[in-house]
């Protein structure tokens, strides 16, 4: 305990001393270190299971854990995205640490399963599950398609001669894909908002960025089960996805997918990375068509502004008007989903300019942003939480800000196109 304390003092001085004033950076020092994810990461003990949490916010100046009144001190939402993260740490450098982690977040991920089979999101500091404010009931929502996603990307490993384990996994994924097949609408209709065409079937009121994640989370299902009734309801997320695509040449974001309603949003906008993974699923050209288009147009008119916030349209005719538009603030959630994409359309493509495309865009962590200001410190770790405005940084260092970033670098780091074009100066 002794060790472990001045460890942690130890970390929060170094921190602190690396704080005082701006990060340099220089190409060179370019590691994915992933020490600040690693400190918020804490291996707890519930009913005799052993598991872990990551911590949901930590503070600058001195980075300390803080908790929330209404929703707990961790949730599904980070752990998941955290497992993930330590899961490709493994594959990439083969670090029994990370594996040992993700296999605990699981667990985590396991206790936090309600019986209805959706995921509760939040637990207090007696490790109690917060099982009725807002953001934490066990409902068709961001954190039980996140605890899904976390369970699929790892399912190979997941399966174990720990068969205890094994079959709790192959029972909790079980349960939330029958509650997705009775979640999406076999019935199909359209509303019509700002005179924008919209699917009423996508989940939480025409809510393409959630559909996303769906798709991506069905796409990986059908490939560890085969399960043939998957592809209905994956072709019917795809299809309200594209419905959602600005087509408009005299509109300046011209193929962008809208995120909710009338309205697109950076974060979490994983529209075009869905649709390339369903594609490989599907094999259906005009889903990679529809995502491309996204990324030949939308995303290079974003690096040419240096990203939004959000942005609502409306539509007369054929024409769509931009209603209003926010530049900030900006986030790591806003810039990972279009690495992601960008990476997959390399896979997809072998076009390389994507790849560069990726490395360029993840330069925003490095100051390549309206702030001009370096957003991930390679010396500690941390990802600040984001920028206000051109002279504002939000200096704290939570779990989203700092999985999202990891996860960003990490995937940078492995393709040497992108890796070289994100190390240009």
């Amino acid at each position: 305990m002794l060790i472990k304390s001045l460890n942690k003092i130890l970390f929060l001085f170094v921190i602190s001393f690396l704080l005082n004033g701006k990060i340099s950076y220089c190409q060179s020092d370019f590691i994915v270190n992933k020490s600040h994810l690693d400190y918020l990461y804490k291996d707890i003990v519930v009913d005799g299971k052993e598991m872990a949490i990551i911590h949901i916010y930590s503070n600058a100046p001195d980075y300390k854990y803080v908790g929330d009144d209404d929703e707990g001190y961790a949730c599904v939402d980070d752990a998941a995205r955290a497992a993930i993260f330590y899961l490709e740490y493994f594959k990439a450098y083969n670090d029994s640490s990370s594996l040992y982690k993700y296999y605990n977040l699981v667990e985590f991920l396991l206790y936090m399963q309600s019986e209805n089979g959706f995921f509760y999101n939040f637990i207090w500091e007696d490790n109690s599950i917060n099982k009725t404010f807002k953001t934490s009931v066990a409902e068709a929502n961001w954190w039980s398609w996140r605890a899904l996603w976390a369970l699929t990307e790892g399912y190979d490993l997941l399966m174990t001669p720990e068969k205890d384990r094994s079959t709790r996994v192959k029972k909790s994924i079980s349960q939330i894909i029958e509650n997705i097949k009775k979640n999406i609408s076999k019935e199909k209709s359209e509303v019509t908002i700002e005179g924008i065409k919209l699917p009423d079937w996508l989940p939480f009121q025409y809510a393409a960025d959630q559909a996303a994640l769906l798709t991506i989370v069905l796409s990986n299902y059908y490939q560890i089960s085969e399960d043939k009734d998957v592809l209905e309801y994956l072709n019917s997320l795809v299809k309200g996805i594209m419905m959602m695509q600005i087509n408009d040449l005299k509109c300046e974001y011209n193929g962008a997918f809208l995120s909710w309603q009338n309205e697109w949003h950076g974060w979490g906008n994983s529209q075009a990375y869905a649709l390339l993974k369903a594609f490989e699923v599907l094999k259906n050209e005009k889903i990679k068509t529809a995502a491309l288009f996204e990324l030949n147009n939308f995303y290079q008119r974003l690096f040419e502004i240096e990203f939004l916030s959000s942005f609502s349209v409306s539509k007369t005719d054929c024409n769509f008007e931009i209603i209003k538009s926010n530049k900030f603030s900006q986030i790591a959630y806003n810039i990972r989903p279009m690495v992601y994409a960008l990476l997959e359309a390399y896979k997809i493509t072998s076009d390389i300019s994507y790849a560069m495309q990726a490395g360029q865009i993840a330069k925003w962590f490095t100051g390549k942003n309206p702030a001009g200001e370096v957003m991930y410190n390679p010396h500690t770790g941390i990802i600040y939480d984001g920028i206000e405005n051109e002279n504002l940084i939000n200096k704290n260092s939570g779990a989203e800000s700092t999985i999202e970033g990891l996860l960003t670098l990490l995937k940078i780091s492995q393709n040497q196109t992108a890796l070289k074009s994100f190390q240009s100066e």
